[in-house]
């Protein structure tokens, strides 16, 4: 994320408790049942979606349902008890969920790039851990940002040797996800200046979880500030990153398509608003000849034109996945440039779709559709949040470089 946090701009509200489990989370089997619990839950988070954000009411209750449901442990691989979905479901769970609430659909984005991480380069014991709590329910926070520096490689937290454990040391913001997470999972360098992942438990002492985030988008994705104040963890935490981008894996782009499905959701759910406030409320213009709105033939071609655009962005998502998928079995070099390639198209579409049809929205439906108890402007203001992750101009660029030039896209989690 290269926007800047400001925590001091509100003081930090007390980090929430999370409930109690009771049993462990149901154990999805494969890609049809995920499609089908992501399709009820989402139902379920649309009811109380504009209220959540109108009022900035974290979703405790609405997060732990959402990874009770199973859904979260859905890119666990079969070997190790868990669905193995395809990048195309990932990506269509996280879609689905994010039309109804763009906050929810984001929150589990790092998760599953910590999964895949995990699938990538731990050690089979750690592995088995790790998978088997987020089978259990448990839930993998994000702590990779930082501000200063070049993004997004410079980072200033340290995890370093201390006898015969590790210390962890550092400050991240946009930490999306860490104040409702089990398990922060924080991206920090080793005494060679390598990435690693450290997997602190939440309550850990050293640790401190701020609830202050700013930003007018995404208000209750939890992405606040998270502190390591010589957190002491034993070597057994600790996942080599590095190695990710060392050698040819399709780990960026994993972790992009799944951004790119957050921008599809919210496109989605804009699109499904317009057409009803179309149908339902908006006045027909008085030189339109017309007396009901969806019969005007100007807003009629503008809802063509933003179906097509919606239509193109959800087949260059499903291309990107099967692409991916392929990377992702046999991580060729090849593959995988390809793969990245294909999600940074993907990423493009969706981030262009997704910022035109939540505003476009206005514009169709008319003066009543920006009323606050609506409060529709939460599908801009996710939107133009979400997308300024990392930039869409970067992703033209690698497009442009590896078609026209035959340029490889860098190897790191934003391309």
């Amino acid at each position: 994320m290269n926007a800047i946090s400001q925590p001091d701009a509100r003081p930090a509200a007390a980090i929430p408790e999370l409930p109690e489990r009771k049993e462990p989370a149901r154990r999805i089997r494969d890609d049809a049942e995920a499609l089908a619990v992501a399709q009820e839950l989402a139902a379920e988070f649309a009811e109380g979606a504009a209220a959540r954000d109108r009022e900035r009411r974290l979703p405790v209750a609405e997060v732990e349902r959402f990874s009770q449901s199973g859904l979260w442990a859905i890119s666990v691989p079969k070997a190790f008890g868990g669905a193995g979905a395809s990048s195309a479901t990932i990506a269509e769970v996280t879609a689905i969920v994010a039309a109804a609430d763009g906050s929810l659909g984001q929150i589990p984005q790092n998760h599953f790039y910590m999964v895949e991480a995990i699938r990538l380069d731990a050690s089979e014991a750690q592995q088995r851990f790790y998978f088997d709590r987020a089978l259990q329910g448990d839930r993998f926070g994000n702590a990779l940002s930082e501000i200063g520096g070049k993004f997004p490689s410079d980072y200033e937290t340290t995890v370093l040797p201390a006898g015969d454990a590790f210390v962890l040391s550092g400050r991240k913001f946009y930490s999306t996800g860490a104040l409702f997470a089990h398990w922060i999972a924080a991206v920090a360098n080793n005494r060679d200046g390598k990435r690693v992942i450290a997997f602190v438990p939440r309550g850990a002492p050293g640790l401190t979880l701020l609830d202050d985030w700013t930003g007018f988008g995404q208000r209750t994705s939890g992405s606040g500030t998270t502190i390591f104040d010589n957190v002491k963890l034993a070597a057994f935490a600790l996942v080599e990153h590095f190695r990710a981008f060392e050698r040819p894996t399709a780990m960026g782009a994993f972790a992009q398509i799944i951004h790119a499905a957050v921008d599809l959701g919210i496109a989605r759910g804009a699109y499904l608003q317009a057409l009803g406030l179309i149908r339902r409320q908006a006045r027909a213009f008085v030189d339109s000849g017309v007396e009901r709105a969806f019969e005007d033939p100007y807003t009629i071609a503008a809802v063509g034109d933003l179906r097509v655009r919606l239509t193109a962005a959800e087949a260059l998502v499903e291309r990107a996945a099967e692409i991916l998928d392929r990377a992702r079995a046999e991580p060729q070099a090849t593959r995988c440039e390809a793969a990245s390639i294909a999600v940074a198209e993907a990423r493009a579409a969706t981030t262009e779709a997704s910022l035109l049809i939540a505003a476009k929205l206005f514009e169709l439906a008319g003066s009543s559709s920006t009323s606050t108890h609506l409060d529709l402007d939460r599908y801009w203001r996710d939107a133009r949040t979400h997308t300024l992750h990392d930039p869409v101009r970067w992703k033209y660029h690698a497009i442009g470089n590896y078609w026209l030039n035959g340029v490889a896209p860098p190897r790191r989690g934003t391309i």
